[in-house]
């Protein structure tokens, strides 16, 4: 049970958020730079005539991440929200924050619900354009130019071989009390005519996981490396320097899984036991 749940003095609300990462220093508040959880906090605060609102967020994103399906949930005192008419306080927030960020929906949290810890699956996009001259201008913001060709047969050839429960240290930004195995439940490649998406699901990403696992299967795409590379990569457990992590440009969140509401608290105790040290690293 949660400081939150234990305290009957506070109200839990679930928040539903998107952004255009391209003009955010990333998710998390930071002194002096424009950040999304900045800019909803002070919303918030400045709404419900609080002195201070924190957020719990699903995953932090990196700066220039995008997200259409971003969740995060706030502690309130019950005097300073009404809970029968969120509608008018997500209303409120819209005119408040800028275009590049809405929050979409607010609600009440059910008991044992925990943005983070909650949390059963994340779902991230990351699209790329290989052909520079067929590229869209109306998509610039979210979709990553890429000069060559890539093969996407090869590259999900590659990427089957990472499925499955793994240490993937290989492929993420270490940080001290933080585990970095993680299930990745897909990671699959679509083409339409010039553009090409990755759908990476897992029950969660250690810092620069994804755009790292990209990059390192786009040189297979390439032809610069063999199929069976990838997998190699993950089994020596450290670093490649030839695996680069590959532009924040073309990341979004797109969807944050959570179990049914019976479920809630287990699932956000069983995992707060592995990852409780470990800050909910960004993309």
């Amino acid at each position: 049970m949660t400081p939150a749940e234990r305290d009957e003095g506070v109200v839990r609300l679930r928040l539903d958020v998107a952004y255009d990462g391209t003009d955010f220093s990333g998710w998390a508040s930071q002194p002096g730079l424009r950040t999304v959880q900045g800019v909803i906090e002070d919303a918030l605060a400045t709404i419900l005539r609080l002195p201070t609102v924190s957020l719990t967020v699903a995953g932090r994103t990196d700066a220039g991440v995008h997200a259409r399906g971003q969740v995060c949930h706030v502690d309130l005192p019950p005097a300073a929200v009404d809970r029968s008419d969120l509608p008018r306080l997500t209303s409120r927030l819209t005119r408040l924050l800028a275009d590049d960020v809405r929050v979409r929906r607010i609600e009440g949290a059910p008991a044992g619900f925990d943005a983070r810890f909650s949390a059963s699956w994340r779902r991230y996009t990351y699209r790329m354009c290989d052909s520079p001259r067929a590229a869209d201008p109306l998509t610039r913001r979210h979709t990553l130019p890429w000069p060559r060709r890539l093969d996407e047969a090869a590259m999900n050839a590659a990427a089957a071989r990472l499925l499955g429960e793994h240490d993937f240290a290989a492929f993420c930004r270490r940080r001290a009390g933080a585990t970095t195995v993680r299930a990745l439940r897909r990671l699959e490649f679509q083409r339409l005519d010039d553009l090409v998406t990755a759908s990476v699901v897992a029950d969660a990403f250690c810092h620069s996981m994804v755009r790292s696992l990209v990059g390192c299967l786009v040189g297979v795409g390439e032809g610069r490396h063999p199929v069976e590379w990838p997998a190699s990569v993950l089994r020596a457990g450290c670093r490649d320097s030839r695996v680069k992590v590959i532009p924040a440009l073309g990341l979004t969140l797109e969807e944050v899984g959570y179990p049914p509401d019976r479920e809630l608290a287990r699932r956000a105790s069983q995992t707060r036991r592995v990852r409780e040290l470990a800050p909910p690293g960004g993309r």
